[in-house]
């Protein structure tokens, strides 16, 4: 099989090429940073340059973006042009050259401003059905590029599929308030409770879309860690999160007292992966038993491809206070 992979020099991207190579499909890395898995430098929206790599393509796996952290070094127009304009051009050209499937990396983002509960309201129990209502111009594009996904698959019959992937950035947060109280790794295993997926497990649910896209035809999926909370917990994980995993997890405490870690005090969201774990046969490994279990053995707690990939952060130079700029 052949694949287009956009957005090959970055970290899903690469992962995506390192796991498809390794499966021994041919692939396509569409980049415009020169990196080792990209094998044609360019940009999604030189459509000359899209139309080339794009023949023999029977699958496109669109993971090129501008991310969040990017909101404060680029202009708006810039995330229009590389998250609409790219995605638009890569949908006209998969058209035109008879693409099977299209699998389209959104995030979490999209949901923005209904992720924030009243004061004293329950956690929200975040599924798919949850009406977007993006806070930035990072989320208004991605939200605009996922309805470009569906009007192609109702006007031109292409097989799209979305996956609304959660936190699986190696990185340190880009909150400096949650940066400043706690260690990174201890706020990325709190993580996994509710917003936080490994790389691996996002590269299976690409994978799997890719598949199972001629026979869905669209959909769209949240694609996080397996919460080990259901909807009824929602109360107690927004007014007192330690004892809401406490009583699923009676072991925390002592793993994270070694380490002099800590839980956080109140969850106001929890992501529900249930529809693609249904739909696309998706079965993600790590989550928050996964990693306990790896804290308690001594062992790295990130998958084998997470470590393999590394950090590839999001801006090539440096700032003044850190990773990101105004932090």
């Amino acid at each position: 099989m052949k694949v287009l992979v956009s957005g090959s020099s970055g970290h899903l991207g690469e992962a995506l090429v390192r796991t498809l190579r390794k499966l021994g499909h041919e692939v396509i890395g569409l980049d415009i940073v020169d990196r080792p898995f990209t094998t044609t430098v360019g940009s999604i929206t030189d459509r000359s340059c899209v139309q080339y790599c794009m023949v023999g393509v029977q699958v496109v796996l669109h993971a090129a973006t501008l991310h969040r952290p990017h909101v404060n070094t680029h202009g708006r127009q810039d995330f229009i042009e590389t998250n609409i304009t790219g995605t638009l051009t890569l949908l006209e050209e998969a058209v035109a050259a008879r693409v099977r499937s299209f699998v389209f990396t959104s995030t979490t983002s999209v949901f923005g401003d209904a992720l924030v509960p009243p004061r004293d309201a329950p956690a929200i129990w975040v599924t798919e059905e949850v009406i977007s209502i993006p806070k930035n111009i990072y989320g208004v594009t991605k939200a605009a590029a996922e309805d470009l996904c569906q009007l192609f698959h109702r006007n031109e019959g292409l097989a799209c599929i979305v996956l609304r992937t959660s936190r699986f950035f190696p990185e340190p947060d880009d909150d400096p308030a949650m940066r400043k109280a706690y260690a990174d790794e201890n706020l990325k295993v709190n993580e996994f409770l509710y917003r936080r997926v490994d790389l691996q497990d996002v590269v299976s649910a690409h994978l799997l879309a890719a598949e199972r896209a001629s026979t869905l035809g669209f959909g769209k999926y949240i694609i996080s860690a397996t919460s080990p909370f259901i909807a009824g917990d929602m109360a107690e994980v927004r007014a007192d999160a330690p004892s809401a995993v406490r009583e699923l997890f009676p072991e925390y405490e002592d793993e994270y007292s070694r380490r002099l870690w800590k839980m956080l005090p109140s969850i106001d969201r929890v992501y529900v992966n249930d529809r693609a774990r249904r739909e696309l046969g998706w079965k993600p490994r790590y989550d928050f038993q996964y990693v306990m279990d790896r804290l308690r053995e001594g062992q790295a707690i990130k998958s084998p491809l997470a470590r393999l990939v590394g950090s590839k952060g999001y801006h090539p130079e440096p700032f003044a206070r850190g990773l990101y700029p105004l932090s």
